[in-house]
């Protein structure tokens, strides 16, 4: 299993680092934070250290509402989920593809709700990103 680059708690992660450790993941994740801010306005970004095992991620909240997390590894990243269960059950009605919905339906259930991390490294992966950013905020 990979590893978070970025496990230094006297470094926080900057735009340029971001860009030099994704390398051409790094517009991937330009379309993602783009495409939200058009869709839902202004998006608030809060990096926090999780310890050294499991280093820097960026929480992305839309007006105070937790997204995502998002964590950098080399030459791509991951976006981690929590759903509620009403969330849940529109995903599993949706046509996303069956590998997320099947995913996210076997994820253990906690009072917080079902986790589901989905690695991008692709622009599929950025379609499918956006539209259970729209299930988290739409439910």
């Amino acid at each position: 299993m990979s590893t978070n680059i970025f496990i230094n708690k006297s470094h926080k992660p900057t735009e340029q680092n971001l860009s030099e450790k994704l390398g051409s993941s790094y517009k991937l994740w330009e379309e993602i934070k783009n495409s939200l801010s058009d869709e839902y306005g202004q998006l608030v970004e809060e990096w926090k250290y999780y310890g050294q095992k499991y280093g820097w991620s960026l929480k992305l909240f839309y007006k105070k509402r937790n997204l995502f997390f998002f964590t950098v590894y080399e030459e791509y990243f991951r976006i981690g989920f929590t759903f509620g269960d009403k969330a849940v059950s529109a995903i599993e009605k949706s046509d996303l593809p069956k590998s997320i919905i099947e995913e996210l339906k076997s994820a253990k259930k906690y009072v917080e709700g079902r986790g589901l991390r989905i690695e991008v490294k692709k622009r599929s992966d950025v379609k499918n990103i956006i539209k259970l950013v729209g299930f988290k905020i739409n439910n």
